[in-house]
């Protein structure tokens, strides 16, 4: 087993622990600071990476609640109904995303109420410019390894201003289930009883495709795709359930011999699936399990759409970490992004 150098594990570990401390930070802002909802007509997200995919979960644990749209941008600019009607949330855990300090400064210009979430830099400073609010995040973590301390404040802000007034009992419940799970999933439990560790002992080799079902599940599966990627350094995809039976399902067969070989179906399922989605699972299942190595399941744990939808994104993370170490390969460090960053930043140097 390699090496874990920066400690990734301990960081994935402190996942529960990391939530309730951001809830409890960000409930101790003073109430005023929030505001009142005044005429919000839209929210927007804006993030990128392990930052950005607070907004997808935002967004999907509490559309059943909020009474108005959650846009979640992953870009640099922003769309032109972003104005003094928008509540505009930044989200970066370093503070210097260049994506998200552009659509943060695109926002202020526009009018929008704009809420940092950040450790500092850059977006704080703009934040402060416009006269908006700034949410810390504590320091010390990697950005996919900040999660809790990321979706908490974006919840917290929602719940203050009256828009999703079931969050604060959502945030404790997920809370209570990150910490079940990781009793189950964390190294000390061995063997089949670790359900993280015999998925990816199963997954091997074989290249996943996870499909996650409805809304919750596309937001887990799009997770689970990216911690491979990034903590397993492997190749994963996703798509979601009902629209990859609209497209994905014709892409089995024809080159069965290969797929059947390395790629392995990982479904993600919650119970807050629509009661159609079970039936066409299976009829899906069974036309396509034969052309794929093989089909593997995950339940989601837990009370509530937030408990349920972080639980199958926990399992995810522990899977990757899991998939590293068996291939020897250190969780921590992405030295392809470090690279991309690097020869961005010196072609915008003066020749």
């Amino acid at each position: 087993m390699t090496t874990d150098t920066l400690h990734f594990l301990d960081a994935v570990a402190g996942l529960p622990e990391q939530l309730t401390a951001a809830h409890e930070a960000a409930g101790a802002v003073d109430a005023g600071a929030f505001g009142a909802p005044g005429d919000l007509r839209n929210v927007v997200v804006m993030g990128m990476g392990g930052s950005g995919i607070a907004g997808d979960v935002v967004a999907a644990a509490f559309s059943d609640e909020l009474p108005v749209p959650v846009t979640v941008l992953k870009q640099y600019r922003v769309p032109a109904f972003v104005g003094p009607h928008t509540l505009a949330f930044a989200v970066s855990y370093s503070g210097d995303t260049e994506e998200t300090v552009s659509m943060a400064r695109a926002a202020a210009q526009a009018g929008a109420r704009l809420v940092a979430v950040s450790c500092g830099g850059e977006l704080a400073a703009v934040a402060a410019g416009a006269g908006g609010l700034h949410l810390p995040c504590p320091t010390g973590f990697m950005p996919r390894a900040a999660l809790g301390a990321l979706v908490a404040p974006l919840a917290v802000t929602l719940f203050r201003l009256g828009l999703a007034p079931g969050a604060h009992a959502q945030l404790v419940r997920a809370q209570e289930q990150l910490a079940r799970r990781r009793d189950r999933c964390a190294p000390a439990t061995e063997g089949p009883a670790n359900p993280a560790r015999e998925i990816a002992r199963r997954i091997d080799r074989t290249i996943p495709v996870v499909h996650g079902a409805g809304a919750l599940g596309a937001v887990a599966a799009y997770r689970w795709k990216c911690d491979i990627n990034e903590n397993a350094k492997a190749p994963a995809f996703w798509h979601a359930y009902p629209e990859l039976d609209h497209n994905e399902i014709c892409g089995w067969g024809q080159h069965g011999d290969v797929t059947r070989q390395v790629l392995s179906i990982v479904e993600l399922r919650h119970g807050f699936e629509h009661p159609r989605l079970a039936r066409r699972i299976a009829i899906t299942r069974e036309l396509v399990e034969e052309t794929v190595h093989q089909v593997l399941s995950v339940e989601a744990e837990g009370e509530g759409r937030l408990a349920q939808l972080l639980d199958l994104m926990y399992v995810g993370d522990w899977v990757s970490c899991y998939l590293a170490l068996d291939n020897d390969v250190d969780p921590g460090p992405i030295d392809a992004i470090a690279q991309l960053k690097r020869r961005l930043a010196e072609a915008d140097r003066p020749a």
